[in-house]
């Protein structure tokens, strides 16, 4: 056995050996320490084996000294791509385009700071019939960002020169009849890990707090194009790891001894809190999911490739997803559908159309879900999600019983993220700045990159081998259904799905005892957003869960 897998694993032992002696100061190792390295990667070589490749673990070694001499930028991805069409893989037929309903029947409200958690649409009717003006607007959710920022310690740059023009032009557009659409003269946050010229683009961390990025993430000119008006850039945990940031941490509004979770914890607890009518997160393994859930909420994480990536901090290139957090699904449709689309300057994205047909029924929908999965969660959160599917039983969903893949090896999926991670983030820790990051622990961002330096380049294929195998079968279970309903938490969906790039959709289901909200997740086919936000909405418009709001705010 040793015989045929020994040779491929050299470059990884080099890998291994390169870092060994970098951190000893030295740039030269030993065959002693080629004999040390094995037990990292679970091999043995005898004496003979390891004198013959020693010449060639030196030759990688300056070829990776070469390698370090050119720099790369942020935008560069890897030659190799993921792609995350599986064999048999139709894609759905969708509307291009949608109409939305601007309604004309929209009053501001008695108690002004109500207007805090009205809807896109609400808002847009307001601003389209001229009720108030994009400037009012934005300056009442810039002071909101500016009351409640040190409770809840969600934004790293409140843009108030950058807004008020853009909320200016917008009423200036409007008086003219120059109408956008339905995010003209909308405010809206965007979290830390997107460039915008003029402002600090930290990523949440230390050694990137002083960082100006001279680009126009996509996503942000997209929605510049529309007529939105960026108040904010929220915090994202530190590069995109929970919600610790280098200047605090961000809190739950619902209760602010709580995280607000991450890694796009600032998007969560602005939008929560009514800060921002919608922002903008990131999602690599669950930073949409999980402070939409945290802080009540509803997020779509699209599916991989579906929204440019341009301009926005890589964590993963093969898992990396933008999104929306919203009051509810209509409004995660409304920007999605703004946002989605295919960009010159990010080569994993297609050119597809996208629109739902919110009179098609509910019912005519192929719904499946994790019974297993949701029975075995005694908590409060399993509660409410079984009251969710009374509700939607009672819509006359009737949703099949089926059981995610099984013989799937998950555990060592998380290597995949790990090691590209470690490469887009390679300068950081050989140039040792990786020490200036606030969180130094076991599960910190720092650790995890020190620690990708050890994954061998063998492994990570592998695993990616694994991958497809996993998408394979999430295909063979997702054929047949348009959504399948899962816990957000508690079981191996999260993980799956960002592998397999399908597209989910989290939705609030009540409080807990503590009052803390819970959340449910609908699972989509590949690019079939439309299906996941129909029920969505569906559900949404049965119940009441998506108009609850954190008290005090």
């Amino acid at each position: 056995m040793l015989r045929n897998t020994k040779l491929p694993h050299l470059a990884l032992l080099s890998i291994s050996l390169f870092w060994l002696s970098c951190s000893s100061g030295k740039h030269s190792f030993t065959k002693k320490d080629v004999k040390g390295s094995e037990k990292l990667i679970g091999l043995s070589f005898s004496k003979k084996d390891i004198d013959t490749l020693y010449p060639y673990l030196e030759r990688n070694l300056s070829g990776f000294d070469s390698l370090r001499k050119y720099p790369l930028d942020n935008d560069v991805f890897p030659a190799v791509r993921f792609d995350p069409v599986p064999f048999g893989f139709k894609m759905p037929e969708q509307l291009d385009g949608n109409d939305w309903n601007i309604p004309d029947y929209v009053e501001i409200p008695e108690r002004f700071d109500d207007l805090a958690f009205y809807t896109i649409p609400q808002l847009a009717s307001l601003i389209k019939h001229q009720k108030i003006t994009s400037t009012e607007l934005t300056q009442f959710f810039l002071d909101r960002l500016k009351k409640y920022q040190p409770t809840l310690q969600c934004s790293i740059s409140i843009t108030d020169s950058l807004a008020l023009a853009q909320a200016k032009r917008a009423d200036e557009e409007i008086k003219q009849g120059r109408y956008r659409g339905i995010l003209h003269g909308i405010p809206y946050g965007t979290k830390d890990l997107m460039a915008v010229p003029g402002y600090t683009t930290t990523w949440g961390a230390e050694p990137y707090k002083n960082q100006v990025i001279d680009q126009t993430a996509t996503v942000i000119q997209k929605l510049e194009d529309a007529g939105a008006v960026l108040v904010a850039k929220l915090v994202s945990g530190s590069l995109a790891r929970g919600d610790v940031w280098f200047g605090g941490k961000t809190k739950n509004p619902w209760d602010i001894t709580q995280g607000a979770t991450g890694s796009s914890a600032g998007s969560g607890s602005a939008t929560s809190a009514g800060l921002v009518p919608f922002a903008l997160g990131t999602e690599t393994l669950g930073s949409i999911t999980s402070p939409s859930t945290r802080n009540g909420v509803t997020g779509l994480r699209p599916t991989y490739g579906r929204v440019s990536r341009h301009g926005v901090m890589s964590l993963s290139w093969s898992m990396d997803k933008v999104g929306p957090l919203a009051r509810n699904a209509e409004d995660c449709a409304i920007v999605f559908s703004v946002i989605q689309g295919e960009d010159k300057n990010d080569l994993t994205t297609k050119n597809l159309p996208f629109g739902v047909d919110w009179t098609k029924d509910a019912k005519s929908l192929k719904v499946a879900y994790l019974k297993k999965d949701i029975e075995k969660d005694t908590t409060d959160t399993g509660d409410n999600l079984r009251n969710a599917l009374k509700v939607l039983k009672e819509m006359g969903i009737e949703p099949t019983e089926v059981e995610l893949p099984e013989d799937v090896p998950f555990r060592g999926f998380d290597i995949i993220l790990r090691a590209e991670a470690g490469a887009f983030f390679d300068e950081l820790v050989r140039s040792g700045e990786v020490d200036l990051m606030v969180e130094q622990d076991q599960r910190s961002r720092a650790n995890s990159l020190r620690q990708s330096r050890f994954i061998p380049a063998v492994e990570y294929l592998q695993a990616n081998r694994q991958r497809q195998v996993l998408m394979q079968k999430m295909q063979d279970l997702m054929k047949d259904y348009d959504v399948l309903i899962s816990p957000s938490f508690g079981n191996d969906q999260l993980l799956a799905t960002n592998l397999t790039g399908h597209p989910v959709i989290a939705i609030p289901t009540g409080l807990d005892k503590k009052n803390h909200p819970t959340s449910m997740t609908f699972v989509g086919k590949l690019y079939d957003e439309a299906s996941i936000l129909l029920l969505a909405k569906a559900f949404q418009d049965h119940s009441e869960f998506d108009e609850l709001h954190p008290p005090g705010y």
